[in-house]
């Protein structure tokens, strides 16, 4: 009787989680990932990126059975600040009473000086950036407890990690790699699915495709910021969105992706095609004014909002007659 009062809970905890490689697992929340590593020779693990507000309890009953009694990591390191990715860091940083790290130009986006630039729901691919004018992209305030990468590419707590800085999708953007088995934590800098498409979304569809489009500022540098993750040539990557991927065929689409940066990942047109935004280190120096088919869509979305809260209303008052 125990045990099978036992094995729904077994069996949902382990949908929660999954594994990459040894020693690294992985917890996917509603359409993100974050990372758990372990380091055997110093026996403590570090949290990669913090997910949505919705993560913190995963992460928590995630942690408790991977590495209880030790259920509090001894950092958490962030690919980038994005709302998706920095959901719970408040929560979990203070809970845990941890620091946090990131590279020294994402320090505006997690200090509260500098908001990023604003996402593009022109840049095309699907459903999430046509809606993506909707996200959050506000700073949050961390100051206290943010600590800086050492700008050697070490990662503190991680030996046989380093990071790479890879910008473009987020000016501060960092991957992570683990040379001896060649394990990628690619954060956004590269996807394993197509994140534009809810539809790809909702499947977790497996496709090496480029950033995000609707919060890539700068397209020159996320292609150069691929050329450098498919000239590690990695085993195994495992990124912000979709299932990781593996092998010989992972690399090719990799490298393919890399060659053909222009047509396969970056829009055709879009608010920062051609006119990068400009970020240093105290934030967002430079943005390009909306093109008209922005405006277009921004009006569309606010008047579909309206539409919505006024239906909402309106079913809300006849269910109260």
């Amino acid at each position: 009787m125990k045990n099978e009062q036992f094995k729904p809970v077994q069996k949902k905890l382990y949908n929660k989680w999954f594994s990459v490689a040894p020693g690294v697992w992985g917890i996917k929340d509603i359409f993100v990932n974050v990372y758990l590593i372990h380091s055997g020779d110093a026996n403590h693990w570090v949290l990669v990126d913090a997910g949505l507000p919705t993560s913190a309890e995963k992460i928590r009953k995630v942690s408790t059975h991977l590495f209880w009694p030790q259920t509090a990591p001894s950092a958490i390191i962030l690919t980038h600040g994005h709302f998706d990715h920095t959901g719970s860091l408040k929560k979990l940083a203070e809970e845990w009473d941890v620091p946090v790290y990131a590279h020294y130009l994402e320090a505006p986006y997690l200090t509260g000086r500098s908001a990023y630039p604003p996402p593009d729901p022109t840049a095309g691919g699907g459903v999430m950036t046509l809606l993506s004018d909707l996200f959050p992209r506000q700073p949050i305030d961390m100051n206290g407890r943010l600590l800086l990468l050492p700008e050697d590419g070490t990662i503190p707590g991680l030996p046989g990690w380093r990071y790479i800085h890879t910008p473009g999708h987020a000016p501060g953007h960092i991957s992570l790699f683990r040379e001896q088995d060649g394990v990628l934590l690619a954060g956004d800098a590269v996807v394993t699915t197509q994140q534009e498409s809810l539809y790809a979304v909702m499947t977790q569809a497996k496709k090496i495709s480029g950033p995000p489009r609707y919060f890539t500022f700068d397209w020159q540098e996320a292609a150069s910021s691929v050329n450098k993750l498919a000239a590690l040539k990695p085993e195994i990557i495992a990124s912000g969105h979709g299932k990781p991927m593996k092998g010989k065929a992972m690399q090719d689409e990799l490298q393919r992706l890399a060659t053909n940066f222009q047509q396969e990942a970056a829009p055709a047109s879009g608010r920062y095609v051609g006119n990068p935004a400009v970020a240093g280190v105290n934030g967002v120096e430079y943005i390009p004014a909306p093109k008209r088919s922005e405006v277009l869509i921004k009006a569309a979305m606010a008047l579909l909002v309206i539409g919505i809260g006024a239906v909402m209303v309106r079913y809300g008052l006849k269910k109260r007659i």
